[in-house]
């Protein structure tokens, strides 16, 4: 028998073998397989990413400590009207501090439409902004359990634990967020009040309510820190606010490694500038604000809504095999 053409050969085994890598597509993921001629699911329009969101210069403004978003101008966009769920964080239990505003209300309205229920602490002075929160788990079908304090003290961290856990009958999801910030252009002008008020809110709090969580969380669990940009890049007047996010950096490099023997996770999210009420109650200084995240290669500074996402991925299974891991989102000027 004479051999055919080694071209024919080769296209017989192209087509066989393709045959074959489509039968073992269509039988790992048949549903894939039905909708791969389907007209794609729309998503978000394609921007300019540059131009998506208010660039300074802002209006001049100042708000008594702690702030509240309502009052900003422009107001942050937390993905109010953005932000689409598709079930990823289904049934989960989440807590977040810091949740009134912020990247931390960013994340309580994404976590619900995702479909966890939300308990999130605050300050009392937010509450206007807090109802808001409520409302905006409510409209998603999730329950909302707002529960305000002040973190500055152990014995109210240790409650507010408790009364989420109580709240939500479970805990999945830790979301440290809550933190001051406040600028001094010299070191002498750091009082040790204010340094121990910037450290019990951004480090003692994370720590009191991280160790009081754990007792309640198990196997594929998440905890989130909020860290900065300025852990690894301090700008010289936040000298005190960049070593506890430094702090945050390395607990949750340092945890991460005792927790995933319990198989929970622990990473980080390291923002650059972000237009929160954060920075028009003190975070910056007055005459610096209108020019706000204008030295970032993208010329504006962050919404919390450019975060949310990366705060439901880290909450979820997708993200299984991440841990001690630092996820940067700073308009282009570094990472970690």
């Amino acid at each position: 028998m004479t051999d055919k053409p080694s071209t024919a050969r080769t296209s017989r085994r192209s087509v066989v073998g393709g045959m074959a890598g489509g039968v073992l597509a269509a039988i790992a993921n048949p549903a894939q397989a039905q909708q791969s001629n389907a007209a794609p699911i729309a998503g978000p329009a394609k921007q300019d990413p540059t131009t998506q969101y208010p660039r300074p210069p802002f209006k001049p403004q100042q708000q008594e400590w702690p702030g509240l978003a309502g009052k900003m101008d422009p107001r942050p966009d937390h993905g109010e009207e953005s932000y689409k769920g598709s079930g990823r964080l289904a049934g989960r239990k989440a807590l977040i501090t810091g949740g009134d505003s912020g990247m931390g209300r960013a994340a309580a309205i994404a976590f619900a439409r995702e479909g966890a229920d939300v308990a999130f602490g605050y300050l009392p002075a937010e509450e206007a902004d807090a109802k808001e929160v409520v409302q905006l788990i409510e409209a998603a079908g999730r329950k909302a359990v707002p529960l305000p304090g002040d973190i500055r003290d152990e014995a109210f961290c240790q409650k507010l634990v408790e009364d989420a856990v109580a709240g939500l009958d479970g805990l999945d999801i830790l979301v440290s967020n809550a933190a001051r910030q406040h600028p001094q252009k010299e070191l002498a002008d750091i009082t040790t009040e204010a340094f121990d008020w910037t450290f019990k809110t951004n480090v003692y709090a994370m720590f009191w309510i991280t160790k009081a969580a754990l007792k309640h969380m198990d196997a594929g669990s998440s905890v989130i820190v909020t860290s900065s940009v300025n852990a690894y890049a301090p700008d010289e007047t936040l000298v005190d606010y960049a070593m506890t996010k430094a702090c945050g950096m390395n607990f949750t490099k340092s945890l991460a490694k005792q927790l995933a023997k319990k198989g929970i996770r622990i990473n980080a999210v390291a923002p650059g500038p972000i237009w929160t009420p954060l920075q028009p109650s003190g975070g910056q200084f007055p005459d610096k604000l209108p020019k706000f995240g204008a030295d970032t290669p993208m010329g504006r500074p962050g919404q919390p809504a450019e975060l949310a996402a990366i705060y439901v991925l880290l909450a979820s299974q997708e993200d299984s095999y991440a841990t001690g891991q630092v996820y940067g989102a700073v308009g282009g000027k570094g990472g970690p």
